[in-house]
């Protein structure tokens, strides 16, 4: 009888089959790492990038603090400025505004009355006086009343006066100040 050995070609085939699992093994293994380097290579250069834009918004942001830094030097100075130009108008104010409280006051005496005393404290203000009868100091009431400086005008004494056969009458008025938005007099020059 005859004796086929059919191992080797068992061997053989296992052999083949065991090359070619090795074979998709490291052809798989390099698509696999031919992938993931691919993978690696396309986030490292999307980190660079990144990197890069992040470091040029860095570097813009420093420039807007530069600027921004400068705006608020320029506000502080604006604010200086106006802070002084708000005190010269001020004083600028107050400057003319006795002069026009004065001026309403001429203005508002008539012919036969004569002042005697003006004083101001604390926006209150005390005039005294003397008219030749109680006409004369109505009118003045009247005319300080009209005027934009003197608020809340009283009387707050009057008395009458006789010497050497003439009588007067003696007054004392007390009104508050303010001055008003517009310049003009209200009170007409007689």
């Amino acid at each position: 009888m005859i004796y086929i050995n059919l191992l080797p070609v068992r061997d053989v085939q296992k052999k083949e089959k065991l090359r070619y699992q090795i074979m998709v093994g490291v052809l798989s293994l390099a698509v696999v790492l031919l992938t993931c380097g691919g993978l690696y290579t396309s986030v490292f250069l999307k980190i660079n990038t990144e990197k890069a834009s992040i470091t040029e918004t860095q570097n813009e942001i420093k420039k807007l603090k530069k600027v921004i830094g400068e705006v608020k030097h320029f506000k502080k100075l604006q604010k200086e400025l106006q802070g002084k130009l708000d005190v010269l108008a001020k004083l600028k104010e107050s400057k003319s505004g006795p002069v026009h409280m004065l001026d309403e006051l001429v203005r508002a005496v008539p012919d036969k009355l004569w002042l005697t005393s003006f004083q101001e404290k604390d926006g209150t203000i005390d005039i005294k006086g003397v008219g030749v009868n109680e006409q004369v100091v109505a009118q003045f009431l009247q005319k300080l009343e009209m005027s934009p400086y003197y608020q809340n005008v009283e009387l707050s004494i009057t008395e009458q006066k006789s010497s050497k056969g003439l009588k007067s009458q003696n007054f004392k008025v007390v009104c508050k100040t303010e001055s008003p938005k517009r310049e003009n007099s209200t009170i007409a020059k007689k």
